[in-house]
């Protein structure tokens, strides 16, 4: 009698090393730079909804929305723009290339009703906010993040003919141009600064010469002089940054000279060591803006020197990762729009520190990943989400398939 055939007993080792491999694909481990640039935002971002609780927990009881009104608008934000920064991370770069032309239009679509439509809202002597059904935002800050893309994806079809002017100017100052007069036309100089130096600074790391640049630069520069003087209040904060009409050190909150004053002396009053959080004298409505635009002068305050320095060196070490990207950069649209969100973010964060420290007249621009601000923070934590996708897909070849083909290649000879 014939013993039937055994059958063999399935293997179980298959199941855990194809699980293995599933897990290893979901928690691959990123480059050394994703990880510094998103471990430097989530920093920046954590340390910022502290300060802003610090600062702004007095003007938050006086307008009645509790102590905690402002940092629980400012979380909810942030709640959105971390997990929307990680989604865009995954994005590859050609999405980038398809949706870099209806990015700009239609941000520059909603500056238009800004500027043209009564739903532009005047804060400050600039119309650069739009109110529809009861919220406010700011479509300049979504300009500045269109920009980015789009300067990325025009420069690389370029790429060849940057040697040419008309393949600079008419794209660049001519599309680009047209997206930052839009702005202009509100009045918030300040913003038109960031986004020329974005405009410039896309133009220089994409190697265009710098005699091209010479002529609009020089253009931009009569063009904002132009606006200064042509703006009383404009003129009056360059004024009272030159010292005029600040002789009256018990003058009125509104007088120009106040807020640069008050700073100053949060900062002389915090000293090495600070004077402790949440222990600012200065938030006490003595200092207008003091979670926004002035925060600095608060973390000056109350954690004195040493934490001044601290948020100088987590912002020269976000432009250090973002120089890193681009050095390892394959594709000039990488390149070109990492190099614009470095000029952007690590450019404002120069204007805003030297606002508070006197070096410049006050502009109105906040200090990215701290300073309170629903807009500027998600169109911020997008930016970097873009930069975040450059790393993981604008690389060569991946080492296992090249170890496969050199095997390959081994085994044909």
């Amino acid at each position: 009698m014939k013993t039937p055939p055994r059958t063999p007993a399935p293997r179980q080792a298959a199941p855990v090393a194809s699980t293995r491999i599933h897990f290893g694909r979901v928690f691959k481990a990123e480059s050394a730079s994703y990880f510094l640039l998103l471990g430097t935002a989530l920093f920046l971002v954590v340390f910022g909804l502290v300060m802003v609780l610090s600062s702004s927990s007095v003007d938050s009881y006086l307008e009645n929305t509790g102590f905690f009104g402002t940092v629980l608008r400012q979380g909810g934000f942030a709640l959105i723009g971390v997990p929307v920064m990680l989604m865009i991370s995954h994005l590859p770069l050609k999405f980038w290339r398809r949706v870099a032309w209806p990015m700009l239009i239609v941000a520059c679509l909603l500056q238009c009703l800004v500027v043209f439509t009564p739903l532009g809202v005047e804060v400050a002597g600039n119309t650069n906010w739009l109110s529809v059904g009861g919220v406010q935002f700011q479509p300049s800050e979504a300009i500045k993040l269109a920009l980015v893309v789009w300067l990325g994806m025009i420069l690389s079809q370029k790429e060849k003919r940057l040697d040419d002017w008309r393949h600079v100017y008419i794209p660049v100052f001519g599309v680009g141009g047209g997206a930052v007069l839009l702005v202009l036309i509100g009045g918030d100089l300040g913003t038109v600064l960031i986004m020329a130096g974005i405009l410039f600074g896309a133009l220089f790391f994409a190697g265009v010469r710098l005699r091209l640049l010479a002529v609009p630069l020089g253009a931009g520069v009569v063009l904002a002089v132009l606006m200064a003087l042509t703006s009383t209040n404009r003129m009056t904060r360059i004024l009272s940054f030159m010292g005029a009409g600040c002789e009256d050190l018990d003058g009125p909150i509104s007088a120009p000279c106040w807020q640069p004053l008050h700073g100053t002396w949060a900062l002389a009053n915090g000293g090495i060591f600070g004077v402790g959080l949440g222990n600012s004298k200065a938030k006490w409505s003595w200092l207008p803006a003091a979670d926004n635009d002035y925060i600095f002068a608060i973390v000056g305050e109350e954690l004195g020197l040493i934490g001044a320095i601290v948020v100088l060196f987590m912002f020269i070490l976000l432009a250090f990762a973002f120089l890193r990207i681009m050095r390892t950069s394959t594709s000039l649209q990488a390149r070109v729009s990492t190099a614009a969100v470095l000029v952007w973010l690590i450019g404002q964060a120069f204007v805003n520190i030297g606002v508070v420290l006197g070096v410049f007249p006050v502009l109105g621009v906040p200090l990215p990943l701290v300073s309170a601000g629903g807009t500027a923070l998600l169109t911020t934590l997008g930016a970097i989400g873009i930069v975040l996708s450059f790393t993981r897909g604008d690389h060569a070849e991946p080492p296992r398939r090249a170890a496969m083909s050199t095997d390959t290649s081994g085994a044909r000879q």
